[in-house]
């Protein structure tokens, strides 16, 4: 199996895998339909426009600082990755769109459920490595990406999953679109 054929089963893995659990609970546990949990009906609504605008207006205020010194290896490796990727334009929206569907599935609409905006936030970053004990710098960055995850949270009790699908996949794709773009 080649780089590329593993990342593209890891975007549909994130994409289908990842809110098995949510639709389990929801469906079994809670009676609700795939549309209700969905929220298929808000898809098409200003707060998904919203939602975009936020992500790339954070991931480029998130670039702007990942650029200053303290963060200079930090980003170093994180572009060496991405890089390593080698993705294509398509490669950078496909991944985008299945962490930010998939993802949001699993955290905003399950997760969240059970432990609310504030430790799903935290559970969301620790998760994703962001608060590294042994890496202050990380956990800086963490730092940086909990304020965004919090609205994210509270964005989808509020104006809907599509916001905080939007804007991750927002956040994800200008992050993957810059730290290619020196190949």
């Amino acid at each position: 199996m080649t780089s590329k054929q593993k990342i593209y089963l890891l975007g549909f893995l994130t994409l289908f895998a990842f809110p098995v659990p949510t639709f389990i609970y929801r469906i079994v546990w809670k009676s609700e339909s795939f549309y209700e949990i969905m929220e298929l009906d808000l898809f098409w609504n200003l707060n998904t426009l919203n939602g975009l605008a936020f992500g790339i207006i954070y991931a480029q205020l998130a670039v702007f600082l990942l650029k200053r010194p303290v963060f200079k290896n930090e980003l170093n490796k994180q572009q060496q990755m991405i890089r390593q990727l080698d993705l294509n334009k398509f490669d950078a929206v496909f991944l985008s769109l299945c962490a930010g569907i998939g993802e949001e599935l699993l955290f905003r609409a399950g997760i969240q459920l059970w432990l609310g905006p504030i430790i799903t936030t935290i559970v969301f970053i620790a998760v994703h490595g962001y608060y590294h004990p042994k890496n202050w710098r990380m956990s800086l960055y963490g730092l940086l990406l909990t304020p965004f995850i919090l609205i994210l949270s509270f964005g989808y009790d509020y104006w809907s999953l599509w916001f905080a699908a939007a804007a991750h996949f927002a956040y994800d794709w200008v992050l993957f679109n810059e730290s290619s773009r020196d190949k």
